[in-house]
């Protein structure tokens, strides 16, 4: 992976877990829930995109792939415990990624991949 995706990913998934040991134990929050969607979760699944469909084809090692994926899910995590939700799910960033082409809103592929907060 080249080093400005690997710098912008590792700064993600330090801020997620960040986030994560600062959340309010009270929840619901929506606002900080939004928060979160366009820190960190939006922030994520843009770097995937933008890897898959820039100026070239960006190829990620298991290992990278997995990191990427793993920050993507520790952001949908804290996005749903803002709503008193424990998701602990193992969601594709390849289907945020193809959700948010079709949405265009990152808030719409956190409904829709994690069901939260219940329609």
């Amino acid at each position: 992976m080249s080093g400005q995706y690997d710098d912008r990913l590792r700064a993600l998934s330090r801020r997620a877990e960040q986030v994560h040991e600062s959340l309010d134990p009270d929840p619901p929050d929506e606002e900080r829930a939004m928060e979160l969607l366009r820190e960190g979760f939006g922030p994520t699944v843009a770097l995937y995109c933008e890897a898959r469909t820039g100026g070239s084809w960006v190829r990620f090692s298991e290992a990278e792939f997995e990191r990427l994926e793993r920050t993507m899910n520790d952001w949908l995590d804290c996005y749903a415990a803002c709503y008193g939700v424990e998701l602990a799910g193992t969601y594709s960033v390849r289907a945020a990624a193809e959700l948010l082409v079709d949405t265009h809103n990152a808030r719409d592929v956190a409904v829709l991949l994690t069901g939260v907060p219940e329609q």
